[in-house]
């Protein structure tokens, strides 16, 4: 997955303004106690990043 595709799918989901918050607010304990882009920044594959927000904030799987 792009990191453009990747923003894209956030800030859907979540809307912008809580999605810019929740990706350096919120820790994932799924990619080891890192906040989303903390992860992307050591390059984490936005792919398991995405899958880690979906897990946390219950997204429909359809949308995974």
């Amino acid at each position: 997955m792009r990191l453009t595709d990747f923003a894209e799918l956030v800030n859907e989901q979540f809307g912008e303004q809580a999605a810019a918050s929740m990706l350096i607010d919120h820790v994932l304990t799924d990619l080891g106690g890192r906040t989303a882009a903390q992860a992307i920044d050591e390059g984490a594959d936005p792919r398991d990043v995405w899958r880690a927000l979906c897990r946390d904030f219950d997204v429909p799987r359809n949308r995974w």
